[in-house]
């Protein structure tokens, strides 16, 4: 384990829309919080499309671009990598930087099958060094706040979830048909934005035992081939040439946690006027909340009031008596704001603080092992799907 008194050398393998989202993060990581950290090198950020890597390079300080991930392998100066390319990548490239003795921050999904996640798992339980998976949203203060609720059983026993992600990438049928349209049942909207809010589920309510009632579908069932490099959700040059949806763009499913709670589960890539709806509901038999991701910097909590008369929903605005506020933002007031770019630093932060063992560190990632699970629920709702929707249970929480 890296001491605190060495310095950190970090890179990351991906330069599209999420591995700038970690490079931003290293970057910033030590604006956060308390001192503790070493200080941080920005050593690489590899990429088979070069210009793309030195752009990357270029705008969140990164020293130097790299045109593959075996660079970053073999460079004994890096300590800690941040996997973000394709899902069927993830298992090679973890297995080749843990084998170089890095710790590894790898995106969801965990790997591209549950094949592949369940190797990378048993990879993490042989390793000495830190593992770990990007569930962002656990670092969203809202979030947070709704979780220490529950913990803290404000809302009494839970009685219904209800989550949703619904985004509008995929609803251009002149799209060009990138990887995320490629693998089997699972590896589409489920794997990708349903990664997310089953996460948050569980992260919220405990572990979910079985599902039921699964149906998955695909609205554009062909799309164009590109014509070169598609980089993130953007628009490309393409073929008159198409190709088959190989993956779902809309799922549903119901479940059933350990404690008895009911959930639902809709997540959709086809979802028009939706950039990024992660939304859920949690209800208890004392008390509510939701969120939603499109007004991050709130959400709304309903509970006991002395007072019958002023009885409903509150909109609590995040500000320093949430989690991560304080010390996370440079202007520690209510009313800022929040997004996608302060939990990313905070991720990195949490990511850092395991590597070098600092005193005083922020909430561990999830692990191999918690990614790996994720995948086995997804498994089992593509598993009722294809019998029409029977009940499917889930492998049990390690």
């Amino acid at each position: 384990m890296t001491t605190s008194a060495q310095p950190l050398s970090v890179a990351v393998i991906g330069a599209g829309m999420a591995g700038r989202a970690h490079a931003a993060g290293y970057h910033n990581v030590n604006t956060v919080f308390d001192a503790g950290l070493p200080p941080v090198r920005l050593a690489a950020i590899a990429d088979a499309n070069i210009a793309l890597g030195e752009d990357a390079a270029r705008r969140y300080g990164f020293e130097k671009a790299l045109p593959n991930w075996e660079a970053v392998a073999e460079d004994p100066t890096i300590d800690a990598v941040s996997i973000v390319v394709g899902n069927d990548l993830h298992r090679p490239i973890a297995e080749a930087l843990v084998a170089a003795g890095k710790h590894v921050l790898c995106e969801k999904p965990l790997a591209g099958t549950v094949e592949d996640a369940r190797a990378m798992a048993e990879l993490e339980r042989r390793a000495d060094v830190v593992t770990a998976v990007g569930y962002t949203f656990r670092r969203s203060p809202a979030i947070a706040a709704i979780r220490d609720h529950v913990l803290r059983d404000e809302l009494g026993d839970l009685t219904l979830f209800g989550g949703r992600y619904w985004c509008d990438y995929a609803t251009d049928p002149k799209g060009p048909l990138s990887w995320r349209f490629k693998g089997g049942p699972g590896s589409g909207a489920l794997g990708d934005v349903g990664a997310h809010v089953i996460d948050t589920a569980e992260y919220i309510a405990g572990p979910i035992t079985a599902v039921s009632g699964a149906s998955l579908s695909t609205q554009i069932p062909e799309r164009p081939l590109p014509l070169g490099a598609v980089v993130g959700h953007d628009a490309a040059p393409v073929s008159d040439e198409f190709g088959a949806v190989e993956n779902e763009d809309t799922a549903s499913f119901t479940a059933r946690f350990e404690s008895g709670l009911v959930g639902t589960f809709s997540v959709s890539r086809t979802a028009f006027g939706l950039p990024n709806g992660l939304s859920f509901d949690v209800l208890g038999v004392g008390g509510r909340a939701a969120f939603d991701q499109h007004r991050p910097a709130e959400y709304l909590f309903d509970g006991a009031q002395p007072d019958a008369r002023p009885s409903g929903a509150r909109q609590i605005i995040a500000g320093p008596n949430l989690p991560y506020f304080k010390g996370g933002y440079p202007m520690e007031a209510p009313g800022v704001g929040g997004g996608n770019a302060e939990m990313f630093t905070y991720q990195a932060r949490s990511f850092l603080d395991q590597v070098a063992g600092v005193a005083e560190p922020l909430p561990s990632c999830a692990t191999f092992a918690d990614a790996l699970r994720t995948m086995e629920i997804i498994q089992a709702v593509v598993e009722s799907s294809r019998r029409g929707g029977t009940a499917v249970d889930v492998p049990p929480a390690v």
